[in-house]
């Protein structure tokens, strides 16, 4: 489970990383924008945590680039910020965040937001249906159908479908899929996962050619070759 916190406090973003890391989140902050768009291009996190008042662009800005990205529409934001009136907190929901925290906080109610964030989340993915040419996939219901008929798929392809399509066109990595399909960190040598991606590219047919390999990082689920 990665976060991302964009923080140019350095004293609070050490605080938030250490208490992440002690409750088992994988975390990695940034100071600035431009390092925190670099990291988005390599790996999308599960949730992001926002300071407002930054260098080189505000946190609104970068909410608004969130929000506008197909790929990071749904992503989960929670805005950080010394501002605390209502007037602050009406702007930054209505700008597409999810929750909004003013400073200082105490980390408890912090992680306890965080766990529910993330459980909403969890269950706006499971209402959503994925359509993509001519496959059909309802997590909710558990189905996959391709040009109409049922695609035969273990539990732990199903999920890895799921988590390719819900970020398509981004990298997702092995980290990420091993440790949401099989709860395990990035071990170099399980094959696991390889084996997996590539029953489930058979069972696809020519659509099993949108997973891509991103080599050394993860797969990716891009356009037919």
């Amino acid at each position: 489970m990665l976060i991302y916190i964009l923080e140019d406090d350095a004293s609070i973003q050490k605080l938030v990383l250490y208490t992440l890391e002690s409750q088992g989140y994988e975390a990695e902050g940034f100071e600035q924008p431009s390092a925190f768009w670099q990291a988005m291009a390599r790996r999308q996190p599960e949730l992001v945590l926002l300071d407002i008042m930054l260098p080189e662009e505000d946190g609104l800005s970068v909410l608004q680039k969130l929000r506008e990205d197909p790929a990071t529409q749904r992503l989960p934001v929670m805005i950080l910020t010394a501002r605390n009136t209502e007037y602050d907190r009406v702007i930054g929901l209505d700008s597409g965040a999810d929750d909004f925290i003013s400073k200082p906080f105490g980390m408890m109610e912090l992680l306890a937001r965080i766990r529910a964030l993330l459980r909403r989340s969890d269950g706006q993915r499971e209402k959503k249906t994925y359509r993509f040419g001519t496959l059909e996939v309802a997590p909710q219901a558990h189905t996959a159908l391709l040009d109409g008929k049922a695609v035969a798929l273990t539990h732990k392809e199903f999920e890895l479908l799921c988590l390719l399509l819900e970020r398509q066109g981004c990298v997702v990595s092995r980290e990420t899929l091993l440790g949401k399909v099989w709860g395990l960190g990035n071990e170099p040598e399980n094959r696991t996962l390889d084996v997996h991606i590539r029953t489930l590219r058979s069972k696809l047919g020519e659509l099993g050619n949108c997973i891509e390999t991103v080599r050394g990082v993860g797969y990716r689920w891009g356009e037919a070759t």
